[in-house]
């Protein structure tokens, strides 16, 4: 941030106004002020000038990631890991509430075991770090620096994990046996490695956090509600949590996951129109049972191989927090996961009037508190209060209280709301109550606020030219038919930068033509432009 100790703005500002009368070193400071608070609202690139740039600027300047000496990689600030952890306390509970435990498998996977599923190997090929060596050794031609030791040399490559599957049914080989073994129900929390070309904060790293459920079944319709089953938590966490609405629908062959026989999605809505995958949901029949020879026998005494399911989110999902409620201000997050709901800042001239505050605010503290809600007092004397709105601004925290002299004297305080940024005045007296009404009131604003950007940005198109020409406006999600078949599918994205973001669940069927070819189709699907 511009941001700038109390000290050093008062140093600069003595030297400008010296030698001036007091009026005009009055007339200076207010131009002063003004000039800081100009400076810091132009800290943000506006999203209608550059969105990507708008993002970045939120991502660092709201103090949520910072770049890495390694490629690709972020490093999660404590603001931003702290709003990683509300996210993932809610989903581990949801998981557990449905019968799910937590373990943890090896980050490295041997090459042959990587190999063993095809499909799955060869999904993921070009994303994979490999490790080939186990130790360095001082270079005998550059003094000082290292190298590969190239006789220690492993007799195996290990992949770094970018998915777990092939670690986990080969150790779940040795978990189940019969039928009373299922079904086993399994989530990790961990990190993955995908050697991304083009990175982006939250977005798209080399290396990024997740959870990963792995399970296995007795049968097919038990697999499938698995993964229907995790598909509506993530849903509800999505809409119910993050506020943001979600699609709900079936990816396309060419989109699935390898190794998959059905990939389920939710699919979000960006405020520039393009679409984010916030969390996928695989049934990936007996495809990896077969590649480790998983089996069991059932309650018949037949031999069979079992059904399975994988599914995940990702640090991804601040990200798409960030692009689907922040403004040009900074960031706008949702009350159920910031990792400040409510902040104080009191506004005092001399110790007498910091005393009577912090008194008032001490009783304050502890009835939020108890209600539940994450509240910080920022009496930190290093920053205006001016400095301290702005920052908390920036930050994105839902509900920022102000409270000074005159408003004791008037048993009230002055509250402001992050997302509609209106003021207003509050009683003390019964405050924590109405702060508490006022968080879930900006939870359901939030969300119905990206509900109806979301529906206003959903188009039906009939023909290519009118396809091409909502993409280029950036319509949002494009309702089209489509032929049914890869190839169509392949040549829209290569001719319109789009894909085929899901086929939404109970789609309704409707005869019409397919936009490119002119073919018979059944039914509508979404096109839009992704991150």
């Amino acid at each position: 941030m511009v941001a700038k100790s109390k000290n050093s703005i008062s140093k600069k500002s003595s030297y400008k106004i010296k030698n001036k009368n007091p009026l005009q070193a009055k007339q200076q400071s207010k131009k002063n002020k003004l000039k800081t608070y100009i400076l810091m609202s132009k800290e943000i690139t506006s999203r209608a000038q550059d969105y990507s740039q708008w993002y970045n600027d939120l991502v660092l300047k709201g103090g949520l990631a910072d770049y890495s000496a390694g490629r690709g990689c972020m490093v999660i600030k404590p603001y931003g890991y702290a709003l990683w952890e509300n996210m993932q306390a809610q989903l581990d509970k949801m998981f557990k509430e449905t019968g799910h435990e937590n373990a943890y498998f090896p980050l490295f996977v041997p090459k042959s075991l990587f190999e063993a599923e095809e499909k799955n190997a060869e999904g993921f090929a070009k994303e994979c770090a490999v490790v080939t060596h186990y130790r360095l050794k001082s270079d005998p031609d550059n003094k000082g620096k290292l190298m590969v030791d190239p006789e220690a040399k492993l007799e195996e490559e290990l992949i770094v994990r970018p998915t777990s599957e092939a670690i986990i049914w080969n150790t779940y080989k040795g978990w189940i046996q019969s039928y009373r073994d299922l079904p086993l129900l399994i989530n990790q929390w961990a990190n993955v490695v995908r050697w991304e070309m083009r990175t982006r904060l939250f977005l798209r790293t080399a290396e990024f956090l997740w959870q990963e459920g792995h399970t296995a079944h007795a049968t097919k319709k038990e697999a499938v509600a698995e993964t229907e089953l995790i598909l509506g938590i993530y849903a509800e966490f999505a809409e119910t949590f993050m506020a943001t609405p979600v699609i709900k629908g079936l990816k396309t062959a060419n989109e699935r996951f390898a190794g998959a026989e059905e990939t389920y999605c939710i699919e979000a809505m960006m405020q520039d129109g393009k679409a984010l995958q916030a969390g996928t949901s695989h049934f990936l029949g007996q495809n990896f049972a077969k590649a480790f020879d998983v089996k069991f026998t059932d309650k018949e005494n037949k031999l069979d191989y079992v059904w399975a399911s994988s599914w995940g989110v990702s640090t991804r999902l601040i990200g798409a927090l960030v692009m689907a409620h922040s403004d040009d201000e900074g960031l706008v997050l949702p009350p159920k996961l910031a990792p400040i709901q409510v902040v104080i800042v009191p506004i005092f001239k001399g110790e007498e009037q910091k005393q009577l505050i912090d008194k008032k605010v001490t009783v304050l503290l502890q009835h939020l508190k108890l209600a539940g809600v994450k509240v910080k007092y920022d009496d930190n004397d290093n920053n205006r209060p001016g400095w301290k709105f702005a920052e908390y601004e920036m930050k994105g925290v839902p509900v920022r209280i102000a409270i000074g002299a005159r408003d004791l004297a008037n048993n009230v305080v002055e509250v402001a709301r992050r997302d509609t940024k209106e003021k207003m005045s509050m009683c003390i007296d019964g405050l924590a109550e109405n702060i508490i009404k006022l968080l879930e009131d900006i939870q359901v604003a939030i969300y119905e606020k990206a509900r109806l950007f979301r529906d206003e940005h959903i188009t039906k198109a009939d023909s290519w030219d009118e396809f091409v020409q909502l993409l280029d406006g950036k319509a949002g999600f494009i309702s089209a038919h489509w032929d049914g078949t890869p190839q169509t599918e392949e040549k829209i994205k290569d001719l319109a930068k789009a894909t085929i973001r899901c086929i939404p669940l109970n789609n309704k069927q409707e005869e019409g033509n397919c936009i490119l070819t002119g073919a018979a189709s059944t039914q509508r699907v979404l096109f839009a432009r992704a991150y």
